[in-house]
């Protein structure tokens, strides 16, 4: 929009436009258009008069001719010492908009780089500069010898942030005087700048800024691409915690004013404390982190939702039949029956709020219970491996009178209250960890989720002995006994629910800590079966494999049948009694 006969002249240079013109610069409006000048006591290194915008803008102080030179390590430290001075004045960046805030960074990033480069070229003798102060740190270093030395790396390090390139990347060629490059650190300029500027970013992305924004340049031939790449090592500003993505990202202009984008940058090595990225050109670098959000496997949902209802079904069938069948109610049952309770209800919560993240009190208090039902379910099962051994022991009937007194002392004091201490304490220590942005489970930051993996594992480790020691015990008795002994059946029963006991109760969930490395897809599918199918290995054990509950079911299906008929024959009776007479069709 411009001034015409028609329409009045529009001033860019006041708002709502107030274009930003740099640095020790201000815009003139003019009649149809507008320019923007260097302000007294300034001029550009051109020699003009005039520039278009920010971009353009390489305005210097020219009252420094008045004055002997500053050279090297002093002039280096000034360029340090004004951008401290720069940052520190909060009006800069409290102009307003964003793309105001992103124009003027962009300003500022490209004159620090040509005033250290300046530096350094007017020092070459002094082959290293370094200068730092609270806002920032710089290295310079000049070749002079156009890298005779083949394969040189030049290293330069900053606020243990640090950049090696290739020497022939700086010289290109220059054959004709001395070739420079400067790495500058900045140690603020990443809340100004912030990942609120990532181009990649949605709405639901949770990202943030983990290093402090580094700059690269080399001179005097200003090119941005490079013939090798550039290795970049930055220090996380916070421990990187698991399941968090680190990016590499460069400043890239653009009429916006400029934007983190990760064009031509890499990610080589990530840790806890460090990322090392390489990158095809120079630029202004930083490491951005994002909480990782997997996208869902439709297959294993459906899979975990189907495994899960049906393992609901069987488990209410094994509580009933536990509950209901007098002819095996014993201490094994009872253990049995408790398992099945736990295993329900966890499994029951899972479907029902495993998803439900919002509010984060019920989602903490969804994790929470649901790290209790499952360690009381681990729980049960230690001590199924525990009467297991104690019952082989005996090498009796699972009614022995000693093995059930120490069992009913320790059932229920130990299978629901271990679980408990374990969660309060946990609880107690790191209650804000009960519940992830993305499940209400337990978070994977800090190792809060050994909470659940320690006692877990531990119950698996002590379980692989009991079955050990129960078969170690059968092969040495079962020898000595009479083949007409009706124990022998009992022992063998025995043996075949100890190996059932071991993969059932514990040594599935150990597949889960195998889901690394290239069959980690395989691995993920096998835990998911086996995992959400427990409830029906559990009702085929000990159920359907148990010629007494068979026994059982054939008695209550034949009483099921014969209350259906009998009402039927009562009613036929009834219809046709002895002082009824049919009628006959003549």
């Amino acid at each position: 929009m411009r001034g015409s006969s028609l329409l009045p002249d529009i001033n860019e240079c006041e708002p709502p436009f107030s274009v930003y013109c740099g640095l020790n610069a201000e815009c003139q409006n003019v009649e149809g258009s507008f320019h923007c000048h260097c302000v007294s006591g300034y001029s550009l290194l051109s020699g003009d008069t005039e520039f278009k915008n920010s971009n353009e803008n390489t305005c210097q102080d020219t009252t420094s001719s008045k004055t002997p030179p500053i050279k090297g390590k002093k002039m280096l430290q000034q360029v340090v010492d004004n951008f401290e001075s720069l940052v520190t004045s909060k009006t800069l960046w409290e102009k307003g908009e964003k793309r105001e805030v992103a124009s003027a960074t962009t300003s500022i990033l490209r004159n620090v780089e040509t005033s250290a480069l300046e530096s350094a070229l007017k020092a070459p003798d002094q082959k290293v500069l370094k200068a730092h102060n609270s806002a920032m740190a710089v290295e310079t270093q000049v070749v002079t010898d156009n890298c005779l030395e083949e394969r040189k790396i030049i290293s330069l390090q900053a606020q243990r942030n640090s950049m090696d390139i290739h020497c022939n990347a700086v010289v290109q060629g220059n054959t004709q005087g001395p070739s420079a490059v400067a790495f500058i650190s900045y140690v603020s300029l990443g809340n100004i700048i912030n990942a609120t500027f990532f181009e990649e970013m949605n709405e639901s992305d949770r990202v943030y800024l983990n290093s402090q924004v580094v700059s690269a340049a080399i001179g005097p031939k200003r090119n941005t691409s490079l013939p090798k790449t550039v290795t970049l090592s930055f220090q996380h500003t916070k421990m990187k915690p698991s399941g968090k993505k680190a990016f590499c990202v460069y400043w890239k202009s653009s009429q916006e004013g400029g934007r983190w984008s990760t064009d031509g940058c890499f990610l080589i090595h990530v840790n806890e404390s460090h990322t090392i990225c390489n990158s095809t050109h120079l630029s202004s670098f930083a490491v951005l982190m994002a909480f990782t959000s997997q996208e869902e496997d439709p297959v294993l949902t459906v899979i975990t939702y189907v495994g899960l209802g049906l393992s609901l079904l069987c488990l209410l069938l094994a509580a009933l039949t536990f509950l209901l069948c007098k002819a095996i109610q014993n201490m094994s049952t009872s253990l049995h029956l408790q398992l099945s309770l736990c295993l329900f209800l966890a499994h029951l919560l899972f479907l029902v709020g495993i998803d439900q993240t919002k509010p984060q009190v019920l989602c903490a208090i969804i994790a929470g219970a649901l790290h209790y039902l499952y360690l009381a379910a681990f729980t049960w099962m230690l001590l199924e491996g525990l009467h297991l051994f104690l019952t082989a022991r005996n090498l009796t009937v699972v009614n022995y009178s000693s093995v059930n007194k120490l069992m009913r002392k320790l059932m229920f004091p130990v299978g629901y209250g271990v679980p408990a201490v374990i969660v309060a304490i946990s609880a107690a220590s790191r209650p804000h960890l009960y519940g992830t942005p993305e499940r209400c489970w337990l978070h994977l930051d800090q190792g809060f989720i050994w909470g659940f993996l320690g006692p877990v594992c531990a119950i698996v480790c002590v379980n692989l002995v009991f079955f050990i020691l129960v078969l170690w015990i059968l092969k040495r008795k079962i020898s000595s006994l009479n083949s007409e002994v009706s124990t022998i059946q009992n022992t063998k029963m025995l043996t075949f629910k100890a190996t059932a006991q071991l993969f059932i109760l514990g040594c599935t969930w150990c597949l889960g800590i195998l889901q690394v490395g290239p069959a980690a897809q395989f691995m993920t599918y096998l835990f998911t079966i086996i995992n959400s199918l427990q409830g029906v290995f559990v009702f085929l054990v000990y159920c359907l494999l148990s010629q007494q509950v068979w026994k059982q079911y054939q008695t209550w299906f034949r009483e099921i049948v014969k209350s259906k008929s009998e009402p039927e024959t009562y009613t036929l009776s009834s219809k046709f009694g002895p002082d009824s007479k049919p009628s006959q069709d003549k």
